[in-house]
């Protein structure tokens, strides 16, 4: 007899939630959605309808599946309709007593083996699940944005996590066709942790007088489709310090994450990149690369093999899912370890004991290579 097909539920209607409803709907899950403002619910059905229809013209889907996948989709107005869900993933505002409160409630509404999936990015999957009656349910499920076209979901579960639920929650997500990659409950999961070198060593090279051109033609030119000040430009240079002065706090003030004045005086000045009109480059675009662009790669990938290294000696990950995440989760050309094997041990090292060296004495740590590298 084959078993019922899984029901899922998405708290949070706004344009990550959306996107998580519309890959499992995809997916031939039942889905049931809701979220706290009434103009969220009225409008998600319709708002799902255009997505979809976009890729019906694009030739990106058919007709048929555009209809499938919006008649799976229930909206609705209670919590308590959430009554039937096999795993429910909340999407809502990214603060912790908001998350704590809402899975409080689902947890007296899904039976015992219901799975509460976080879609955190930045709060310890730990913090969520402390006071719940039943914490062991509980586990975080990162997609990226948009959910529909990125294929990594990051897995992390907490100490108490079930293996049953950890294994559940990453079948019926890859059932979905993402790849799923397990990480530790730490600051940042992998990719918004490990990608922090990217921008940082960037803002690093331009405090030194580099221009923004020759850092991201440099690693236009190793094989990168943006260069990391252009990707502060896509995503809003607020938005990256916001992150970054997360991580700042998170990891104890340390200076691998050393929040830049340049970074800083960008927001101040309202530069924020694509969305504002002007940033590091935009709307310029990066000239030829310079005679040192060999160079500038290997430093700023030296700097993520080393946050990759560190990352690895936490534990709960692997080289191979550190690398799968940053490749799909950033669309680099290659993870950190890959790198590695690239540049060779050496090289990496001999880069970071020469920064180490010319470092300001407050910024020298940013170059100790962590264990399982030196």
């Amino acid at each position: 007899m084959t078993p019922p097909t899984p029901i899922i539920g998405v708290i949070g209607l706004g344009t990550m939630g959306l996107g998580i409803a519309q890959v499992y709907a995809a997916a031939g899950f039942p889905v049931i959605a809701t979220d706290a403002h009434a103009p969220a619910r009225d409008s998600a059905r319709d708002r799902m309808d255009q997505a979809l229809a976009a890729r019906v013209s694009a030739g990106k889907l058919t007709e048929a599946a555009r209809a499938a996948t919006l008649s799976q989709l229930t909206i609705a107005g209670t919590l308590a309709e959430f009554a039937p869900c096999d795993l429910v993933i909340e999407a809502i505002v990214e603060e912790r007593a908001a998350k704590q409160d809402l899975f409080r409630q689902l947890e007296t509404i899904l039976r015992p083996d219901g799975i509460l999936a976080t879609n955190t990015s930045s709060i310890p999957v730990r913090d969520i699940a402390a006071g719940l009656a039943h914490p062991a349910r509980v586990l975080a499920l990162h997609f990226f944005n948009p959910p529909s076209a990125m294929k990594l979901v990051e897995l992390a579960p907490h100490d108490e996590s079930l293996t049953q639920h950890i294994n559940t929650a990453r079948q019926i997500t890859e059932k979905t066709g993402k790849t799923v990659i397990q990480c530790p409950d730490r600051p940042g999961f992998i990719v918004n942790r490990c990608a922090r070198p990217f921008y940082g060593e960037a803002l690093a090279l331009l405090a030194e007088g580099r221009t923004p051109s020759d850092i991201d033609a440099a690693m236009l030119a190793a094989g990168y489709r943006l260069g990391p000040l252009s990707l502060v430009d896509l995503i809003g240079a607020d938005i990256n310090l916001a992150a970054t002065r997360g991580m700042y706090a998170a990891m104890g003030n340390h200076p691998r994450y050393h929040v830049f004045p340049a970074l800083e005086a960008q927001v101040a000045a309202g530069h924020l990149g694509r969305k504002s009109g002007q940033g590091f480059l935009h709307p310029a675009q990066p000239g030829p690369a310079p005679a040192d662009a060999a160079e500038i790669a290997l430093r700023i990938e030296s700097t993520l093999i080393n946050e990759a290294h560190w990352l690895l000696a936490e534990g709960g990950t692997t080289p191979d899912g550190i690398d799968t995440a940053m490749r799909l989760g950033l669309n680099f050309p290659r993870g950190p370890f890959e790198a590695l094997a690239l540049h060779g041990r050496p090289a990496v090292l001999q880069t970071l004991a020469r920064l180490h060296a010319a470092a300001p004495q407050p910024l020298k740590a940013r170059y100790t290579p962590a264990p399982g590298l030196a």
